[in-house]
């Protein structure tokens, strides 16, 4: 029976030939699982997990399976960062896969709520309607069909005068007409008009004018959008856009400046969400300066060490440092990173005296 089983179809050639590199690491040692996990300090249960492919082990995880089977942590980092970056976009593609699921999702949920009670949706009547009619013997009517709205006239937005008139208002002028009635017909040739009547009709026409200056006029008063707005309206003082503060993923906790003194692993900069633009070796130590772009922060990490070896980030005198206790690696507080992090400087030094400094790292 083999001793691991069949890596999962979907996982990335990256991450796949790292997590076999793992299992070569541990055949070659004669550890089981289970002294794996006693070696590193990491479950048994999360081992199985690295080990099978279903989870990318963290880097510190890494380093100390390095030092459990006698290999050199450098190397093993370097591979481990490749399949940082793989699973990084693996999951990132999930993620865009998942978001076009619900969104889906949602607008179905809405197009359904928005029928009306006890109403089917459009597909599914028309369904209906034709099955109804294939039926042997039996007539359907179509669905009832809703009659257009009627169209309204545009409101005009300007004005050809200060004062309001008919002609401002030509399709308002025509929707009244067609709304009043009908003009008694004219006399017959010869007859002779009244001067009762005439007034009649001079104060109807009065009347009819009016009415549509009261109602251009209204118009205008509530419309913001017409030439009288834009004239007796005070211009808007203009309020400072603040600058947002960005939105920093699920997990971290800080960014920039916030992330000066602390601890990466604990603000959620470290991990996958890290990068080592640059390295040196100090003695057998690796040193490393690890750069995470969503803190905006960078600190220094020493790796293969022996206790007592130290690891400083920044200038001599004023940076920040870490000292190695146990289990051969340390690393040190954050410092904010402005510009190209390669530059950052990291230096290593040995309990026999021996120093190293990083070096840009080669893409």
């Amino acid at each position: 029976m083999p001793r691991w089983k069949a890596l999962p179809e979907e996982l990335d050639p990256q991450v796949g030939e790292f997590t076999d590199r793992l299992r070569t690491l541990v055949d070659r040692s004669g550890l089981s699982v289970a002294a794996v996990a006693d070696r590193t300090g990491f479950s048994k249960t999360s081992w199985e997990r690295y080990l099978n492919g279903r989870l990318l082990p963290p880097q510190r995880a890494v380093i100390a399976l390095a030092e459990a089977t006698g290999t050199h942590p450098g190397h093993l980092t370097t591979m481990w960062e490749l399949a940082e970056r793989a699973w990084s976009r693996a999951e990132m593609r999930h993620d865009v896969t998942m978001e076009a699921i619900r969104v889906a999702q949602a607008r179905a949920a809405l197009d359904i709520e928005a029928q009306p009670a006890g109403a089917e949706p459009p597909a599914k009547a028309a369904k209906a309607v034709k099955a109804a009619r294939s039926a042997k013997g039996v007539q359907v009517a179509d669905p009832p069909q809703t009659a257009p709205a009627p169209r309204i006239p545009p409101v005009p937005h300007q004005r050809s005068s200060e004062t309001p008139s008919a002609s401002d208002f030509p399709e308002w002028a025509q929707a009244a007409a067609a709304a009043s009635p009908a003009p008694p017909a004219a006399p017959a040739a010869g007859a002779e008009k009244s001067p009762a009547r005439r007034g009649r009709v001079l104060m109807g026409a009065i009347g009819a004018v009016g009415a549509l200056l009261v109602a251009g006029a209204a118009v205008l008063l509530l419309n913001p959008d017409t030439g009288v707005a834009k004239k007796t309206a005070a211009p808007a003082a203009s309020k400072p856009t603040p600058s947002a503060r960005p939105v920093l993923p699920a997990g971290v906790r800080c960014d920039g400046a916030a992330c000066g003194g602390k601890d990466p692993e604990a603000m959620g900069c470290g991990g996958q969400r890290a990068v080592s633009p640059s390295r040196g070796m100090a003695g057998g130590a690796l040193i490393e300066v690890r750069y995470s772009a969503v803190c905006h922060a960078a600190w220094a990490r020493i790796s293969g060490a022996a206790p007592g070896d130290r690891v400083t980030i920044g200038e001599a005198g004023s940076g920040l440092t870490a000292r190695v206790e146990r289990g051969g690696a340390a690393y040190t507080a954050m410092v904010e990173v402005t510009g190209d992090p390669a530059k950052v400087t990291a230096c290593g030094t040995t309990v026999a005296g021996t120093k190293g400094c990083v070096q840009p790292t080669a893409r």
